[in-house]
């Protein structure tokens, strides 16, 4: 295989301050969040985490989780989410072109569709993103990327199960003069990119701050056409460009508005793919027949046209207020809205004729509001409110096509409706200290969730109506004990539970297939956080076991088994292992380490094996085992 890609790297930071400039290394301009800027300063060295609405040291929290700085973010090199898996243990990024999914601990969503829930939630600045769509958004001006591990029930809700990502952008700095950075950098491929930021002051008050990025690749795929010839279509040239414009004021010591608006246009070019038995040198695998059609990953075929294009817009408003007694009400709002198109051709051949394109909307709206107690007591609290209103709007008229090939009504399936999505929840936690060292806290959330299909479909010139909706309604809780046996030393052991709701499938076959139910987890964990050698060595050690019900997974479906269909595993099943996590710092030194050590355990299940032909039906908990009706217990599941 060719080496593809190469970069070199320039970066120039800009502080402007009484007219004089300062060369720093990038980024230099940590405008931190509001949240950690509304509670005391930490003492040096400490890791803040954010995530359970409350400054805590990382070190001294019942959780076991990464935070990643914007420093940490470019020394490592994380300026996309697929990168993030290689900066934080546990972590599994699938990116399935037109979305990118989390997963953690092996739980997060193994299929890329609408109907399928996500097991990982991300934050943007205090507020839940898509939950699928839209994951391209890159790294830019970030203050910190907190990573939590485990079933974040009480505070996060549902989709949860597997952990929860916050990423926390840079904030303006009231007084904080003009100040900023640029960042560029070139490579082959005529890789050109750039982002920057600038922070305005506007009074004693407000200040504003606006960061932009941007980055022009071409395509590194070589494409060939039918017979040999050239391909005039998209090869995944890469055109991108995002903007972000936050104000801050602060009319009083006790109040502070902050509002964030991002717009962002990504054009991938095109998602390119080829046939995985392309890839073998010798076919049958194991054998010594050359295979005829083996090349190198990036050299293709392909006889469509292929788009990939996002485009969306997010707004967020956050409203804190400190009462006399040092109570604080926040309320996070957000509404976002974008479109993603994407065509492709399937079967990444020049002979053959699949091809797939979709053209979607997708509304959300958000509201958090939460009470929060100071910390200067042995009791502390918090409780609050929480909805989400989420639309999926497939476009008409049937925007969502799938051709086999294109062009006849009897070779295509087409959709076209919505798929509205809501669900309101109210939590609560309470921490209590036993003595200053030792802490048990414990919290509930109770969750209602809905989902409603109303779908046109033309399936291979067969009008179907699809017209369903279901409901989940689960209460989660957490109880946890922490004791911080020395200065460097910190135990701490929990049970929560957690559930990902049920939902919808795909309107496929005849008549509507059954919905799925929701997916609970009680998870058990313990675990070591030390400091060696004057803090210079950071440590953190945990172990975990998860009991899932109805674990959910993605099936052939039995009557068209290049569809997927999402199904309830029946029993239990188990997931756990360790994890190690290490941060070195000795002077100019840094360097750290991470491992974890995962096994999981599926209850037994059946499905259909979508490269064979059906013969017999095939039912999820009966079978019966066939050719083509596979029992799938004791099978390694990807």
């Amino acid at each position: 295989m060719r080496l593809r890609s190469c970069w070199l790297g320039v970066s120039v930071l800009a502080l402007l301050s009484t007219g004089q400039a300062v060369a720093q290394s990038v980024p230099a301009d940590p405008g931190a969040s509001t949240e950690q800027t509304e509670s005391p300063a930490p003492q040096q060295g400490d890791i803040i985490v954010t995530a359970r609405r409350r400054n805590e040291n990382l070190q001294t929290t019942p959780l076991s989780g990464s935070v990643l700085s914007g420093t940490d973010l470019a020394n490592k090199g994380v300026s996309s989410v697929d990168a993030l898996q290689f900066a934080t243990p546990s972590v599994v990024v699938n990116n399935f072109g037109q979305g990118i999914d989390f997963n953690v601990r092996g739980i997060g969503k193994g299929e890329h569709n609408t109907q399928t829930a996500t097991g990982v939630i991300t934050y943007r600045d205090g507020a839940p993103t898509f939950p699928g769509y839209f994951a391209q958004e890159p790294y830019y001006d970030v203050a910190n990327i907190q990573v939590l591990r485990g079933p974040q029930g009480t505070i996060v809700g549902q989709n949860a199960t597997g952990g929860a990502v916050f990423v926390n952008s840079n904030d303006p700095i009231i007084g904080g003069g003009y100040r900023g950075y640029i960042n560029a950098n070139v490579g082959n491929y005529s890789d050109v990119g750039v982002q920057g930021a600038v922070n305005i002051p506007v009074s004693d008050t407000l200040a504003a701050r606006f960061a932009v990025y941007g980055q022009r690749r071409d395509g590194f795929y070589d494409i060939t056409g039918p017979g040999g010839s050239k391909y005039t279509d998209n090869n995944g040239d890469v055109r991108q460009i995002a903007g972000r414009f936050s104000l801050l004021w602060k009319p009083t010591s006790r109040l502070s508005i902050l509002s964030k608006t991002d717009v962002d246009y990504f054009d991938m070019g095109a998602y390119p793919a080829s046939p995985f038995t392309n890839q073998f040198r010798y076919l049958p695998v194991g054998s010594t027949t050359p295979n005829p059609n083996y090349r190198d990953l990036f050299d293709i075929t392909a006889n469509s046209p292929q788009e990939a294009r996002d485009k969306f817009y997010r707004s967020i408003l956050r409203v804190n207020y400190e009462f006399d007694n040092g109570i604080q009400l926040r309320s996070v709002s957000a509404y976002a809205s974008g479109n993603t198109k994407y065509r492709s051709d399937l079967d990444g051949t020049a002979t053959a004729n699949r091809t797939f394109f979709d053209s979607v909307d997708e509304r959300q709206y958000s509201q958090e509001l939460t009470l929060i107690s100071p910390d200067t007591s042995r009791v502390s609290y918090l409780v609050g409110a929480f909805g989400v209103w989420n639309k999926y709007d497939f476009k008409s008229p049937y925007q969502f096509v799938i051709g086999a090939p294109l062009g006849n009504p009897l070779t295509e399936y087409r959709l076209q409706g919505i798929n509205p999505n809501r669900s309101l929840a109210a939590f609560g936690q309470l921490g209590f200290a036993i003595t200053p060292k030792l802490k048990v806290e414990v919290g509930g959330r109770y969750t209602t969730s809905r989902s409603r299909n109303d779908i046109d479909v033309l399936q291979y010139g067969t009008p179907i109506v699809a017209e369903q909706k279901t409901s989940s309604n689960d209460f989660s809780y957490k109880a946890s004990l922490g004791w911080e046996v020395s200065r460097d030393h910190y135990l701490y052991g929990f049970v929560a539970t957690g559930f990902k709701p049920g939902g919808l499938n795909a309107p496929v076959g005849l008549g509507n297939p059954a919905p799925f139910g929701a997916e609970q987890v009680t998870s058990y964990e313990a675990g070591w956080k030390a400091n060696f050698l004057d803090r210079r060595i950071r440590t953190s050690i945990s172990a975990f076991y998860n009991d899932y019900e109805a674990f959910q997974v993605t099936i052939g479906n039995p009557t068209i088994p290049v569809f997927g269909l999402q199904v309830n595993v029946p029993g239990k099943t188990k997931i756990y292992g360790i994890e190690a996590e290490a941060d070195v710092k000795f002077g100019n030194l840094t360097f750290d380490v991470g491992m974890n050590v995962l096994r999981s355990e599926l209850g037994q299940f059946f499905a259909t094996d979508p490269r064979i032909l059906a013969v017999a039906a095939c039912n999820v908990n009966t079978g019966p085992a066939s050719v083509s009706c596979r029992n799938l217990k004791g099978v390694d599941q990807s």
